[in-house]
């Protein structure tokens, strides 16, 4: 993946496209792969929570608190973009999605490059997201350079994501993590 790769890799929910986020070819191949607009952002995992500080300068409390509660998992939390993001990752928005995924395989994958890896569904842009590999290979096998196999993933919904970039977190897609979870009061007016 340090030469430019892109691997299929399973997450919590379905299966994601990984590249090198320092590699401006490998980043334009996944938008080629999925056909995806190029002002569509691609959010990231990291292999370890202490890693978010090269990603983003500003964390929020509320974004402490989401990760506290829902790391590793599936939660994307949307965050300000340190100056290291590539701009094609954030579509130019200043934003940058992170998770840290409960999957071992997408984090030992993270872990083995800068510290991240591309977090997108392995499938082409509007299509069936993947939950297996004979699925990757159906849909876009023959673009990727490898697809690690990880067994049947649960699908069902995408990770639920977050925008954590203001005192009161917003939730940008509903998906595995339900927005009861996230806006429970409780949970939110602990200081």
């Amino acid at each position: 993946m340090e030469e430019g790769g892109v691997v299929a890799y399973p997450t919590e929910t379905f299966y994601g496209i990984g590249a090198d986020i320092g590699n401006p070819q490998a980043i334009e191949k996944i938008y080629a792969i999925k056909g995806r607009d190029f002002n569509k952002p691609v959010s990231i995992i990291i292999g370890d929570r202490k890693d978010l500080v090269k990603f983003t300068n500003d964390i929020t409390p509320a974004a402490e608190r989401l990760m506290d509660r829902f790391w590793p998992g599936g939660i994307t939390l949307l965050f300000a973009a340190s100056r290291k993001v590539p701009p094609k990752l954030t579509a130019k928005t200043g934003k940058i999605g992170i998770r840290l995924s409960s999957n071992p395989t997408a984090t030992l994958l993270a872990k083995g490059l800068s510290g991240a890896i591309t977090a997108t569904s392995a499938n082409r842009s509007g299509r069936k997201e993947c939950v297996s590999v004979e699925e990757v290979i159906d849909c876009i096998g023959k673009d990727l350079d490898a697809v690690i196999d990880g067994g049947r993933t649960p699908g069902g919904a995408g990770s639920t994501i977050v925008d954590v970039t203001a005192d009161i977190p917003v939730i940008i897609r509903e998906g595995i993590i339900p927005s009861s979870a996230i806006y429970d009061q409780d949970f939110l007016n602990m200081r």
